[in-house]
């Protein structure tokens, strides 16, 4: 049986360090790479609300539940992720602590965006009832002032040409000559034709 000399037992501490090290730095990359995939996404999705923000608007309740079901997918990613890290090593702790305020962090933009969504939402509602109001308002005045002013100026221009038709038969029986009469017939002229 050969003996185990110091050097022996300390290559071997350090081959067994190396490999742990060398194994969280796997873990590591792997969570980062992750991570990245997942902030693309974020990026995207940012992207997208930013240029078509009112299709968001319309439809923020698709976006609401689409994010709810991100959201699922990356809260069952990172308790696998912390399954897996507790069972490795208890040295990732401090990483697996990092991801999960990520991850709260996540949760609390996720809540700010659906009610920043909902804000906008209740906003652009009220924005278009007001509108609404406004421009029925404005073509019910436009009702009433076409239906005042017909009344004002028709009932006077029909007075108007009725005295100015009265005027001009006047005029016309002044200007026409005056019929000329026939003399009667003599009286004892008694023709028969």
């Amino acid at each position: 049986m050969p003996t185990l000399d110091i050097q022996t037992i300390l290559l071997a501490f350090a081959v067994v360090t190396g490999l742990a090290v060398l194994l969280q730095t796997i873990f590591l990359l792997a969570i980062l790479v992750s991570m990245r995939k997942a902030s693309k996404t974020v990026l995207k999705e940012v992207e997208g609300l930013r240029g078509a923000i009112l299709p968001v608007l319309l439809d923020s309740r698709d976006l609401i539940a689409s994010s709810r079901d991100t959201l699922a997918g990356a809260q069952e990613f990172v308790a696998n992720a912390q399954g897996l890290l507790a069972r490795v090593s208890p040295m990732i702790e401090s990483a697996t602590g990092d991801l999960a305020e990520i991850t709260h962090g996540l949760r609390t933009q996720t809540v700010k965006m659906q009610s920043s969504a909902q804000e906008i939402a209740d906003k652009l509602h009220k924005q278009s009832d007001r509108l609404d109001h406004m421009i029925t308002g404005f073509f019910d005045t436009v009702d009433r002032a076409g239906g005042y002013v017909s009344n004002v100026v028709s009932k006077p221009v029909q007075q108007i040409s009725n005295i100015l038709g009265a005027v001009k038969a006047i005029v016309e029986s002044l200007r026409a000559p005056q019929p000329q009469r026939r003399p009667a017939p003599p009286a004892g002229d008694d023709r028969f034709v």
